[in-house]
């Protein structure tokens, strides 16, 4: 692969060879060390500081802090609200309880408890994620079936009699027998080990994808990835550690409770990330180690006012500290966690697409139909569209044109025909399978991830063609030759570290498309890609998609109202009324029909006469 040279910054200097330089990609490594090796710090020296029953209680609060961790990863990271981490956290307690209680404590014991902590928790996890993210759920929906976990599972455990303990739980086993320095050092462990793998994970090109499902899960579909997927085995990962975290905590205590299991502990849990911070990771911790350890002391001091106190000082750090604690106290730290600079821009080489693909129409489409109830959108749409091809879709407002592309997009959008992309019958499958035919669409408002960098963005556009690892940032970033043209064309190689959420319009709208560009698709479908753009932002725009068609052979479909533009480069003109194709052929053959002229008049007649008729009724 050649590395693409990339615009010099008005000093001089290369932007993208700033993540390159020795000192400053150290800096923050150095500074990360040094926060973990105060930490390590403070839970080697604990046992020697504090007196037994502050060691009981952190002890306690570093498993909760655990199970905090997670709730951060799926809500504060992913955007999935979840009650349910607290059911997990109890069946890995009563795991241990039950294992002890009916069958023993051995070696073979501890080994069967903490198998069936992993195989439960990984288990239900999986159903309530199948359960949760089916396609078409709404996220509200999957909120409330993890509200609705852990008011059954604790339902069935006070149902459970004698060999769940009911109300009273199980208490008396034998466990592990270790001093509390021990235990100390043994939660303490657990927990930086899971704060630090979960760094390394939501900081690495692959936890940047949550951060995108966030943001966008619509885009996040059309770029190829399986958000419900995703979300499904994140929940069954953090499910696993929210279980061990119990079953630390069962061992620990000898005791275990249905509470344990219930609702009131998992909006516990949430009230301690949005104290912490949310989206921090050690704000979760630090929440669940305040409450925790404040809790302890106060409901001995005041017994009949601890709850009124910590209430009222939750409700004040939300309304004066809406991020939460850590991002305030962290603030002068915040720069040990910056990007240690931009990715240097690298041209990728273009797949080769199968046979079958290759010698298949682009775009095949039969008796297409949309009908919302007797309402018919679209009706019998026959569409044919080859390689190398830009057909420009036109018709007045409501013909059908962006919902057409929505058919050829989604095969849950239609009511009948059949849609082939590069010989593939897309039937009724999600947009990301359609993606996986070489599809590409481009939305009419731009379409990114608002709180990422452009290279961010670029790099989550290249997901399916370029896994991204778990582990660690790409100091690369690599693109298609067209998708670099877009790049260039627009500047946007000197902002690939600016938020896009700061970019111009006509910015986002030309990162939007470099994302599309980067999966590589054979068919690209453009929703008025110039709307809002300045007359040099469309001029450039308009010679990078004259250039995908003639020079890249994509096949490009182009909805656009601005006929001098489609003029330029369109190679096939479609023109579509009221849900049927009327008339194609080249540009002077449909602006010069008769049919066509009279269309655009009536349309423009009918729209004089509602806003004639608006204004009458107005006075």
């Amino acid at each position: 692969m050649a590395k693409v040279n990339a615009s010099l910054d008005h000093a001089g200097r290369d932007p993208s060879a700033a993540g390159e330089h020795p000192g400053r990609a150290q800096k923050p490594l150095r500074g990360l060390a040094a926060i973990g090796m105060l930490g390590v710090l403070l839970i080697a020296a604990g046992p020697f500081v504090f007196g037994t029953y502050l060691l009981n209680v952190l002890i306690q609060a570093f498993f909760f802090s655990i199970v905090a961790v997670t709730v951060d990863i799926l809500w504060g990271y992913t955007g999935y609200l979840t009650f349910g981490q607290s059911a997990f956290f109890g069946l890995g307690a009563y795991a241990a309880g039950l294992v002890f209680t009916h069958g023993g404590f051995s070696t073979a014991y501890v080994l069967l408890a903490f198998a069936a902590t992993l195989a439960v928790t990984a288990g239900v996890a999986a159903l309530l994620g199948w359960l949760s993210f089916y396609r078409g759920a709404s996220p509200f929906f999957a909120t409330v079936m993890s509200l609705v976990l852990p008011i059954v599972l604790s339902q069935l455990l006070l149902s459970g009699g004698e060999w769940t303990g009911s109300s009273s739980g199980l208490t008396g086993y034998q466990t592990f027998d270790l001093s509390l320095e021990a235990w100390y050092w043994i939660a303490g462990a657990a927990l930086a080990v899971v704060v630090g793998l979960a760094w390394i994970f939501v900081r690495s090109d692959g936890g940047r994808v949550l951060a995108a499902i966030r943001d966008n899960e619509s885009r996040c579909l059309y770029l190829g990835i399986n958000t419900s997927l995703v979300k499904i085995v994140l929940l069954v990962a953090t499910a696993a550690v929210a279980g061990l975290a119990g079953f630390g905590y069962g061992s620990f205590s000898g005791v275990v409770a249905p509470e344990l299991t219930g609702f009131v502990l998992g909006t516990q849990l949430i009230i301690w990330v949005a104290l912490g911070g949310r989206g921090t990771l050690w704000g979760p911790v630090i929440g669940a180690l305040l409450i925790n350890v404040g809790t302890s002391y106060l409901s001995g001091i005041m017994p009949f006012a601890w709850q009124l106190i910590l209430g009222a000082a939750f409700v004040a750090v939300i309304v004066l500290l809406p991020q939460g604690l850590v991002p305030l106290l962290l603030k002068p730290l915040r720069h040990l966690a910056a990007e240690t600079g931009e990715p240097a821009l690298v041209e990728r080489p273009v797949r080769d697409g199968d046979e079958q693909s290759a010698s298949a129409p682009a775009l095949q489409m039969s008796g297409v139909a949309r009908h919302f109830g007797s309402l018919k959108v679209l009706q019998g749409i026959d569409l044919d569209a080859q390689a190398g091809e830009l057909v420009g879709l036109i018709g007045p407002n409501g013909a059908g044109k962006t919902t057409l592309m929505r058919c050829m997009s989604d095969g849950a959008e239609r009511s009948a025909g059949t849609v082939m992309l590069c010989g593939n019958d897309i039937r009724q499958l999600p947009p990301d399978r359609c993606v996986r035919f070489g599809l590409g669409r481009k939305f009419q408002n731009a379409n990114i991830f608002e709180t990422l960098t452009v290279a961010q963005c670029l790099r989550i556009a290249s997901t399916l063609i370029e896994r991204p690892s778990l582990v660690r940032r790409s100091r690369t970033l690599a693109l298609p030759p067209y998708a670099l043209e877009v790049i260039r064309a627009t500047h946007l190689e000197r902002k690939l570290g600016a938020v896009a959420k700061d970019l111009s319009h006509g910015e986002q709208q030309a990162l939007e498309l470099a994302m599309v560009l980067a999966l590589e698709p054979r068919i690209v479908l453009l929703d008025e890609p110039t709307a809002g753009l300045t007359k040099t932002e469309r001029t450039q725009i308009g010679d990078v998609l004259a250039a995908l068609a003639h020079r890249y052979k994509l096949c490009c479909l182009l909805v656009e109202h601005d006929l001098d533009f489609v003029a330029g480069i369109a190679t096939r003109i479609v023109v579509l009324h009221q849900g049927r194709i009327v008339m194609q052929g080249n540009f002077d053959e449909v602006v010069n029909s008769e049919l066509v002229r009279t269309i655009y008049a009536g349309t423009a007649q009918n729209d004089a006469a509602v806003g004639t008729a608006t204004q009458r009724e107005a006075s």
